[in-house]
């Protein structure tokens, strides 16, 4: 395999790739949106509970201040613990900011003396904590509760795992389901492709379709048709071979019979006679070859490629007049030519004029009628041989197309390639050939139609 025919680029892996990045992306993404909402939710919930809490121990300790006076009031004394930073911190002073209760951990000291009502964040020693602040309604008693970030963030870091694995459980199998789905996808293709390496270079047979998703179906009968194509050209090239060796057998086996007989000859004139069956010979071999080559290039698909032009038959009428005069210099060959502007490939039509006429020359015996015309009839121009010969029975005028067919009991000589050729040359054109009875009810007209141009307004 050539560096050219090496892919450079897998389209599995760059799907794969693709839908992948593209899940964890939106897996990652959505995952990120959900934490930072849940944390904001969080943050208000535990902004709420620690007013909550503020406002009880506030109550608490106005009633007891109302009830003892502030100046009865004892602190309060709980066991400190080593983690008590991580717990919620509360101080209750009077007006004076003298220190009436505290719970364990918080410092005798306020945790800030110039904290505004409501929330605020303050550094406790080495921690980071919320604090809120209030008085009560006579502003004789304030309370402030902390509460560490690190409890926060430790609650919000547990969800955030939790987020984060069940995205990742989710991504994983969203993952596992698109690797299948593309393998499964794939796997068609793969076992189209080993099914088509496997083969050997005869083997042609169309490519299985059952089980092909509808995306991959058009081309795997895009391939069969292919491969429907190189089987007919196959076809058509091994008919061609044996026909034209079958066909070269008869020219060669006479050039070398007269070869042969022409060195035994006994006198000038025997000899003459066999120099001119040999020429006859050589001939009809070149003839044939001439042909054979002719249909080689029209066959097969030879329409694919062909540009046509905008072109009048009757010009090319015009211009072959002269050799078709030649031709038919023992029959009565009259041309009658008429405006008919059509779309031809100039070539190829003018190797159909010359089959056309050279076989009506061939098969009308003389004295006899060819009629060559040109023209235009139901929206159509054509192109018509018209001649006195013996005709073509109407059983036998779907055959002649063929190539190499001959009418039994045919005296002239030829190949049965010329109307292959004409044929070949209407289907190079998309155009209609029909034949009939010619003139005095036996011979054979031909007539070739093309859609006709329509006349350019000036």
């Amino acid at each position: 395999m050539s560096a050219e025919a090496v892919p450079r680029w897998s389209l599995r892996r760059l799907l794969l790739g693709v839908l992948l990045a593209l899940t964890l992306a939106l897996w990652g993404g959505s995952a990120f949106i959900v934490y930072l909402e849940a944390q904001r939710e969080s943050q208000e919930l535990f902004d709420q509970s620690l007013a909550e809490t503020a406002h009880l121990l506030l109550s608490l300790a106005e009633n007891e201040a109302t009830e003892h006076g502030t100046a009865l009031a004892t602190n309060l004394r709980i066991p400190e613990r080593p983690d008590d930073h991580r717990y919620l911190l509360f101080q209750i002073r009077d007006a004076q900011q003298h220190l009436l209760y505290k719970n364990g951990g918080a410092p005798l000291v306020a945790l800030s003396e110039h904290a505004p009502d409501g929330y605020s964040w303050v550094q406790i020693g080495a921690h980071r904590s919320r604090l809120y602040s209030s008085w009560n309604a006579s502003r004789t008693v304030q309370i402030q509760v902390a509460e560490p970030s690190s409890h926060r963030e430790e609650i919000s870091s547990r969800f955030f795992y939790k987020v984060a694995g069940f995205g990742a459980g989710l991504a994983m199998l969203a993952g596992l389901a698109i690797w299948w789905c593309i393998d499964r996808m794939f796997r068609v293709l793969q076992v189209s492709a080993n099914e088509v390496g496997a083969r050997t270079p005869n083997d042609l047979a169309d490519v299985p379709l059952r089980g092909a998703p509808s995306e991959v179906f058009p081309l795997l009968l895009a391939i069969n048709r292919l491969f429907g194509r190189v089987r007919q050209s196959m076809e058509y090239e091994q008919r061609f071979t044996g026909d034209a060796a079958h066909e070269l057998r008869t020219p060669l086996a006479a050039i070398k019979t007269n070869l042969q007989v022409m060195q035994r000859a006994r006198s000038v004139a025997e000899r003459e006679e066999f120099i001119a069956g040999l020429n006859a010979s050589v001939d009809r071999a070149s003839r044939l070859v001439e042909q054979l080559l002719m249909l080689a290039q029209l066959d097969p698909q030879g329409s694919h490629g062909v540009t046509l032009e905008d072109a009048d038959l009757a010009t090319l009428l015009t211009e072959e007049q002269s050799h078709w005069r030649s031709l038919a210099a023992a029959h009565h060959l009259q041309v009658e030519i008429a405006h008919a502007p059509c779309r031809i490939e100039r070539e190829s039509m003018r190797m159909l004029l010359r089959n056309l006429v050279d076989n009506a020359v061939r098969y009308t015996p003389v004295p006899g009628r060819i009629v060559v015309s040109c023209g235009q009839s139901e929206g159509k121009s054509y192109l018509r041989v018209e001649d006195s010969g013996p005709g073509i029975p109407a059983a036998m005028q779907g055959r002649v197309f063929e190539r190499f067919f001959r009418l039994a009991g045919a005296k002239v000589p030829g190949s049965g390639l010329g109307l292959s050729i004409v044929r070949r040359i209407v289907d190079m054109h998309r155009a209609e050939i029909r034949l009939g009875t010619g003139m005095d009810q036996t011979g054979l007209v031909v007539t070739v139609s093309l859609p006709a141009l329509r006349e350019r307004e000036p």
